[in-house]
């Protein structure tokens, strides 16, 4: 088990120093990503995976993160910053009224999963895996959700809420580095670059 002292103190160690990269870096993606991957590489318990059914067979433990920017029209989702996510999976776009994501950027509620397994609501987004446990913040900016910041890892109960009060301080460090890197008109011209959004007829 994690020592909840010895962990903050890491991750607030972690988060000065990807703030530091976040403010030298030379576009709204690049900043925003050394966010995501300290958050991903700090957060959770690395004992987890050890524990009795923390796996099933055939899954090994690891970890993913991105944040899910609303795209102009705010019907969809768009990933941005992502970290562990097979290549197909680069610019991947989801609806807005899609399971865990759209409903952290629809309502500005942060959510932990101890345990996938135990939440109707998850779906499996990853093309490669389904993962056990996960961690969803909104990203704001002066009232408004621009987004969702998610860690994820395979191995079930990974992450608590202790977690998840870390990770809001990576997510509002996000929403400030995004919009002083002219995130938004980044966002906007990419939203442009990709085909013309269709909602599915399903989700899931």
């Amino acid at each position: 088990m994690k020592d909840q002292f010895s962990h903050v103190t890491s991750v607030l160690a972690a988060l000065l120093t990807a703030s530091a990269e976040a403010r030298s870096a030379g576009d709204p993606e690049s900043a925003v990503s050394a966010l995501t991957r300290a958050a991903r590489a700090c957060l959770g318990d690395p004992e987890a995976r050890l524990r009795p059914g923390a796996l099933k067979p055939g899954e090994r433990d690891f970890g993913v993160s991105g944040i899910f920017f609303a795209a102009p029209a705010r019907d969809h989702l768009i990933l941005i910053a992502e970290h562990d996510f097979p290549p197909e999976q680069h610019r991947l776009r989801i609806s807005m009224r899609d399971s865990r994501p759209g409903y952290v950027v629809r309502t500005g509620e942060a959510v932990v999963l101890p345990n996938t397994d135990q939440d109707t609501m998850f779906r499996q987004i990853l093309s490669t895996a389904r993962m056990g446990s996960a961690l969803y913040a909104p990203v704001v900016w002066r009232g408004t959700v621009l987004g969702m910041f998610n860690v994820a890892a395979q191995a079930r109960n990974t992450y608590d809420r202790g977690d998840l009060d870390l990770l809001l301080h990576f997510a509002d460090l996000a929403a400030a580095v995004w919009v002083a890197q002219g995130g938004p008109d980044f966002l906007a011209r990419l939203a442009d670059s990709l085909p013309p959004w269709q909602e599915p007829d399903t989700i899931g």
